[in-house]
């Protein structure tokens, strides 16, 4: 996404834990150390924490720091584009869940305060559905038969 990165932890099942959002310019192991922060202070039971190889050596210590053994899950050896890595893809499929949101697709916010609502809004909406087993209709399923008269 232009301008925005957005660090992500979650649980083993992809419900998010922890959101920030910061600018583009800002590296991957400075919002690193910012996730392990809010994981120490919000979650006191994690233990271990998988990372891509994004994050260096300062996430890991700051994870030691707070009790956290944060692993780097690297990609396979000559690995070119996506391939799904089992530890990882937890978060890889939470991204796309929030992906399925027309407003996470492009950077329409103005803050980031604004863009971590609409993921939480996302995730929120993600779960009810999971809780009520409901689906969305689509303009492809077939309608119901009625005895109204259709408007055309």
């Amino acid at each position: 996404m232009k301008g925005r990165k957005r660090h992500l932890a979650t649980d083993v099942l992809g419900l998010l834990l922890v959101v920030i959002v910061t600018a583009a310019s800002v590296s991957d192991t400075a919002g690193g150390r910012d996730v392990i922060d809010h994981l120490a202070a919000t979650h006191h039971q994690i233990v271990t924490a998988w990372v891509d190889a994004g994050y260096r050596n300062t996430v890991i210590e700051r994870g030691a720091a707070h009790g956290i053994d944060v692993q780097v899950v690297p990609k396979a050896p000559g690995q070119k584009g996506f391939q799904p890595l089992p530890k990882r893809w937890a978060i890889e499929r939470t991204n796309g869940w929030i992906m399925l949101h027309r407003r996470l697709v492009r950077d329409y916010e103005t803050s980031p305060e604004h863009s971590r609502a609409h993921i939480h809004w996302a995730m929120i909406d993600n779960m009810s559905r999971r809780l009520t087993q409901e689906t969305t209709p689509s303009w492809r399923d077939d309608q119901p038969e009625t005895d109204t008269p259709e408007l055309t």
